[in-house]
């Protein structure tokens, strides 16, 4: 499989930080663009080839990424003036002669797009649709009484999530428009067919960078974060005596097969299910279950569903030997 970034847009609601800086080489966090964070999962995912359908200040990201970037190759469709996501979408389209995972330059977030590659249906197409939150804070009431206050809930609609997958059956459907916008043109007809499948994950970070606002609440995400091929690490509580990290392996993934020296570590599985495979045997964890892991215990965590889990260790963060590893670190 194929996959295509629209990042061609103008970003005219992050100006000034847009006006000489293209919207997806923002940093998320230090030396770490949005654009990074979306090859490099595309990476991980198993997808060899990326086309990037750049328009404004494209040569900048031409020049970060050049023609291959961490074990990726890389391909340009340069936009001159602007026809809308249809036109960049069909000259990926018409160059490629595989199906193709389509995301929007602007998103960050853990979705599985792994499994979402898994669930695909042959021959049609595939939106990530995303739970819809309120703008603002809500209130409850009872008896025209105001008894509680809620801040920016999640509400019982879905949205467009800004990541496709598009069977090459379907390519005709999207090349008999010429320019526009793919959403309105396109998807009516795709959903009027039944060609059109959701795909969603419950509880997964998401977010579209559209405004400073929506900048600095990712910026705010990734103060303690770093991305894992399998998923993310966060530092909950860093002291001398204990770390606490939140880990979270997407269902599928796995951590290296690995032990520490120094660190002694307890697994708490917050939600989810893991097998942790050990030198002499294999254990299934389920929500809240517990696991203790020594200093020289070999050990690695696989995914039999997406997982949170609290991590409770003796303070030696870079503490590991790899003895095998899946991503080839």
């Amino acid at each position: 499989m194929i996959a295509g970034i629209l990042c061609g847009g103008y970003g005219k609601r992050l100006q000034p930080l847009t006006k000489d800086l293209p919207k997806s080489l923002l940093e998320i966090k230090k030396n770490y663009t949005i654009l990074d964070k979306q090859l490099l999962r595309l990476k991980y995912v198993g997808i060899e080839k990326v086309y990037l359908l750049v328009g404004w200040l494209g040569e900048k990201i031409k020049e970060r990424y050049q023609d291959e970037w961490n074990g990726i190759q890389i391909e340009y469709f340069f936009e001159k003036e602007p026809k809308g996501t249809l036109f960049a979408i069909n000259n990926l389209l018409k160059a490629v002669n595989d199906d193709v995972v389509v995301l929007n330059g602007d998103i960050v977030t853990d979705i599985n797009i792994k499994e979402m590659i898994k669930n695909h249906i042959k021959d049609e197409v595939t939106m990530l649709i995303v739970p819809l939150r309120s703008s603002y804070g809500i209130v409850q009431t009872f008896d025209n009484k105001i008894v509680s206050f809620q801040e920016k809930p999640f509400l019982p609609h879905y949205i467009n999530g800004g990541i496709y997958i598009i069977s090459q059956k379907a390519f005709s459907l999207f090349l008999k428009h010429k320019e526009g916008n793919f959403e309105e043109l396109v998807f009516p007809g795709l959903s009027q067919m039944k060609l059109l499948n959701a795909y969603k994950e419950d509880g997964v970070f998401w977010a579209s960078i559209d405004s400073l606002k929506d900048l600095e609440e990712v910026l705010k995400e990734y103060e303690n974060k770093i991305d894992k091929p399998w998923g993310y690490e966060k530092v909950i509580i860093a002291s001398e005596k204990y770390l606490v990290k939140e880990l979270y392996i997407m269902k599928g993934e796995r951590t290296s097969y690995q032990y520490h020296n120094e660190k002694d570590e307890t697994l708490h599985i917050l939600k989810g299910k893991v097998m942790v495979r050990l030198e002499d045997k294999e254990i299934i964890l389920n929500p809240n279950d517990k696991l203790r892991l020594k200093p020289k215990d070999k050990h690695q965590t696989i995914a039999l569903e997406n997982t949170w889990i609290f991590e409770y260790s003796t303070p030696h963060p870079d503490d590991v030997v790899r003895l095998e590893d899946p991503y080839q670190r």
